[in-house]
């Protein structure tokens, strides 16, 4: 079967190529505007000014609420950053594992060609749909509050930069700024943070879509496990490794040490450690990731599912589907340690099926055990908590088949996207940085509170200065991160 990769580039050449011929034909539309290129149209300014116009009193309402999201995003941002600064200091492992720089903007095939393995693929159908969903929502939006504030659209359109035409793009509106700038500073706020208020809504909608479309489009079906059962143990503990003894009297009277350990396990495959009666298991590479870490090492639990090499989604145990973490406690429960027992996993092949000896639990005397765990369940950090919420639906440790094969996995990873991007957008749009609403938007804040626009245009620059160098201090310790 074809990959879908070579569809999506397929369709990116086609539609650059139906985008290039779209200008070339229609170029005396298009205009360069300092780095952008702008197709100027008179699309969908009827709506928004029926929009506008029609529901006066509503927008009212959500000007207030528009306002206050716009503030609630802007601390969000603050918050984010602070976090990034957090983990570029002090987390330089952290930041070599993800290898993505801090600028960057999400472009197709991001997540696949840095192997992110925590985010789904991005291919180039999902970002064109995304944009046009984000971006004229955004810019709708603006126009719709500014007809409201009877502040006249001139046009629409999409932009394009040049080193990139004709594929990325993005929306606008044309407003009347010189009337704009005559408003109240509540109305111009109320305007820009239209655009940010609209992703907010358009989340939260598709998360709806998101969670419909799961539960008639998934069916639980497994037990899904991220690890294998671990332990943390003393260096100095250390009996043996791979049955080489390593705790013989030594002269100067001194314990046993990482680089004993060391040299004594195999590159290929698990390495056995000795701990008194207790052995336990190690890769090589797991070892060395562990170097300096004050005397104390993690390591696998020598129990059945490791020395099994146990595929992470189980199906079944002696025919009986598990389809959730208390339903396979339920079924070891029937088991005493040592029985034999045949469980069904999923592979990359379909399935398989093999027999496993169960073991006494280490903690739990007469109970037997595969030592399994769930230790990455619960996601980290400010993208980690987000995706934690986005899937707050799936039940934890659950492994959830597709009812329509690929289909339902395209579908599902779209949506995701979507609420994800919207989320995203909203929040560095709010960045008080002269590029973004939020700068012309802690401006007004500023202009309104001060009533001197001398203070406010020194706080909006000394805010935008600000905020570029932290973005370059982080590319800094990015590139320092590597050097290390």
């Amino acid at each position: 079967m074809t990959s879908f990769m070579v569809y999506d580039l397929i369709f990116l050449v086609v539609f650059a190529i139906f985008v290039a011929v779209f200008l070339y034909t229609r170029k005396h539309n298009l205009k360069r505007d300092g780095l952008l290129f702008l197709y100027r149209t008179s699309w969908g300014i009827k709506l928004i000014n029926y929009l506008g116009n029609k529901y006066r009193k509503t927008l009212k309402v959500l000007s207030y609420v528009s306002i206050a999201t716009g503030y609630l995003l802007m601390v969000g941002i603050f918050y984010v950053i602070y976090t990034i600064v957090k983990v570029y200091l002090f987390n330089p492992s952290l930041v070599r594992a993800i290898k993505i720089p801090p600028i960057l903007p999400l472009v197709p095939y991001l997540p696949q060609m840095f192997k992110l393995d925590f985010l789904p693929p991005f291919y180039f159908t999902y970002w064109i749909v995304i944009l046009a969903v984000i971006a004229i929502t955004h810019e709708m939006a603006h126009g719709i509050f500014a007809v409201y504030n009877k502040i006249k659209v001139k046009t629409t359109g999409f932009g394009f930069f040049p080193f990139f035409l004709p594929v990325f793009l993005a929306a606008f509106v044309e407003l009347d700024e010189k009337k704009m700038a005559k408003k109240s500073e509540f109305k111009q706020m109320a305007i820009l943070s239209a655009g940010t208020f609209a992703n907010v809504l358009t989340a939260i909608l598709f998360f709806g879509v998101l969670w419909i479309f799961f539960t008639t489009a998934f069916v639980p079906s497994g037990v899904m496990f991220d690890s294998y059962a671990t332990s943390a143990i003393a260096i100095s503990g250390i009996s043996s490794v791979n049955g080489i003894n390593v705790n013989l009297p030594r002269v100067d009277n001194s314990s046993v040490s990482y680089e004993d350990v060391i040299k004594l396990t195999n590159s290929d495959g698990l390495n056995r450690i000795g701990v008194g009666s207790k052995s336990y298991l190690i890769t090589k590479e797991a070892l060395e990731k562990q170097n300096g870490t004050m005397g104390v090492i993690g390591v696998y639990d020598s129990a059945p599912a490791i020395k099994a090499n146990l595929s992470s989604v189980i199906l079944e145990i002696n025919g009986i589907k598990v389809d959730s973490i208390n339903k396979l406690a339920e079924e070891l429960s029937k088991y005493s340690p040592g029985t034999k027992v045949m469980i069904k996993t999923k592979t990359k092949e379909g399935s398989d099926l093999r027999e496993i000896i169960l073991e006494e639990h280490p903690e739990k005397s007469g109970t037997s055990w595969l030592g399994i765990g769930f230790f990455g369940q619960k996601k980290v950090g400010v993208v980690g908590s987000l995706v934690q919420k986005m899937s707050s639906f799936r039940e934890q440790g659950v492994y959830y088949e597709p009812k329509f094969d690929g289909i339902s996995i395209f579908v599902y990873n779209l949506l995701w996207w979507v609420i994800l991007i919207s989320l995203s957008v909203a929040l560095m749009n709010m960045l008080p940085v002269g590029i973004f609403d939020g700068g012309r938007f802690f401006y007004l804040t500023v202009l309104s509170i001060t009533k001197n626009e001398k203070i406010a245009k020194k706080a909006f620059a000394f805010s935008t200065y600000f905020f570029l160098f932290i973005l370059l201090l982080l590319m800094l310790f990015w590139a320092i991160s590597f050097i290390r």
